[in-house]
């Protein structure tokens, strides 16, 4: 018989209706873009230099890294204060009750302790590189420290409510506050009134079982107090998370194979990230930034400058952006995440499908919008902030956290990148209005120009400006 070939109603890949979404070899297919990006900049350094690798930037890994080490040990040190102040709050009366002066202490010790260690490098004039991986790890540790003790605190009068249910003089009787889970929404609460609390046997039995429920982790292994051990807080240290939690689900064994390859990956992205700076960004900036403080150079002159700089750095921007996500959220959370046998895995979204910047911030970086979500935008709804308010304010608190890093890197304080990621706000409210709503292909398109435009404009206006 002759060949036949078979036809059907079906659709391309690449068609947005399409339901196919493996493109690993895409993913392939740039990491051999970066091997031919690597060895033709070897090829061009062996004929100018005779050196196939000349890295001007390898000293700046080991400056400071004596001073760096002990200061970044001493520091993880101190977060361990959390459970003394925590045994001060769930055991002392009075004035020292979380809920009455211990939230105010606490906060007070946490303003104390961030306020010392962003100080620290600055004090000591450390190289940019130290300076912004000790400022990177005190706000990760200053995140996981404040979700631990406001949770635990939330635990201690928890169970304060539930010992008082035991005693005839007991009187907090009113509905269950359940804390904010690690994606910001809080469960339902059983809304009964006291009058019906202390006359219904059957609604005093739920309202303890409620408050047991909410002492128990959801998994159900651990129940407070008996993780309040200083083996609990340093496993939370290590697992890739921000927000504390009793007990979180654990992969069943260590994959050793899996941790010799996150490691490898880290160190080859940490040398492509060096490469591309090396030979596409810093000379650029360095060329930029003399012609732009030259005494003869009129403000027309230097407005072409900078747009010059800002186009010649795109692609090379983009780049690095993404070998920075690859890095941190495919990698060292992941390598974390391996040696903890942290189960949940799930570091990021697919953020490059992004219509509006509100749902980059949901998808880029995980971890941190479930902080934001549940200690910043919950803990401002809970004091009566409308939702638009909230929503700027988390937004406030983010844009500090990234000004601090541009002013770690660059030196200085300008508020470029401040003012760029409160700028967001007003764009999301245009990109979801109804004239622009829907228009998925636009809205990804959109985001992606502001993308690759933000990362080059914010670096050369931080460097030349």
């Amino acid at each position: 018989m002759f060949p036949t070939v078979e036809y059907a109603s079906r659709l391309s890949h690449f068609d947005p209706k399409s339901d196919y979404h493996d493109f690993r070899g895409f993913f392939v297919l740039f990491w051999i873009a970066l091997a031919i990006m690597v060895i033709t900049a070897m090829l061009r350094n062996y004929k100018e230099t005779g050196s196939p690798l000349v890295i001007s930037q390898w000293g700046l890994f080991t400056q400071n890294i004596w001073e760096l080490g002990p200061s970044d040990l001493i520091m993880t040190a101190t977060t361990y204060l959390c459970l003394p102040l925590h045994k001060l709050y769930a055991g002392g009366g009075g004035i020292f009750r979380w809920n009455k002066g211990g939230i105010i202490l606490q906060s007070l010790f946490q303003l104390a302790w961030l306020t010392l260690w962003v100080s620290w490098p600055f004090i000591w004039d450390w190289s940019w590189t130290a300076q912004v991986f000790f400022t990177m790890h005190t706000l990760v540790l200053f995140m996981k420290i404040h979700s631990y003790a406001f949770y635990m605190g939330h635990l201690s009068e928890t169970r304060r409510r539930l010992q008082e249910l035991d005693r005839p003089e007991g009187k907090s009787r009113g509905p269950v506050h359940h804390y904010p889970s690690s994606n910001g929404i809080k469960d339902d609460v059983r809304m009964a009134s006291p009058t019906t609390l202390r006359t219904n046997s059957g609604e005093l039995t739920t309202l303890r079982e409620d408050l047991a429920v909410e002492l128990t982790s959801p998994i159900g292994g651990i129940t407070y107090p008996a993780n309040f051990t200083y083996l609990n807080f340093t496993d939370f240290l290590f697992c890739p998370t921000l927000c504390y939690e009793i007990e979180y689900p654990r992969a069943e064994s260590i994959n050793a194979a899996e941790l010799f390859y996150k490691t490898l990956a880290v160190f080859g992205c940490i040398f492509l990230l060096t490469i591309t700076s090396e030979h596409f960004i810093i000379p650029v900036l360095a060329e930029s930034n003399a012609q732009f403080h030259a005494a003869s150079a009129s403000h027309a002159d230097r407005a072409l400058i900078l747009a010059e700089t800002i186009s010649r750095l795109l692609f090379p921007f983009m780049t690095s952006f993404l070998l920075v996500f690859l890095v941190i959220f495919e990698y060292v959370l992941n390598f974390f995440a391996e040696a903890t046998r942290f189960a949940d895995r799930r570091f990021y979204a697919d953020w490059w499908n992004s219509c509006d910047w509100l749902a980059f911030s949901r998808a880029w970086n995980v971890p941190v919008h479930h902080f934001l979500q549940r200690h910043v935008y919950s803990a401002s709804r809970g004091v009566r902030f409308s939702r638009a308010a909230a929503t700027a304010f988390t937004f406030f608190v983010s844009a500090l956290a990234h000004e601090l890093l541009m002013g770690c890197i660059t030196k200085k304080v300008r508020g470029y990148g401040f003012f760029a990621m409160m700028l967001q706000i007003p764009i999301v409210v245009v990109q979801r209005s109804r004239w622009v709503k829907g228009r998925t292909l636009l809205n990804n398109v959109l985001f992606w120009c502001s993308m690759i435009l933000g990362l080059s404009m914010m670096c050369s206006l931080y460097v030349l400006v």
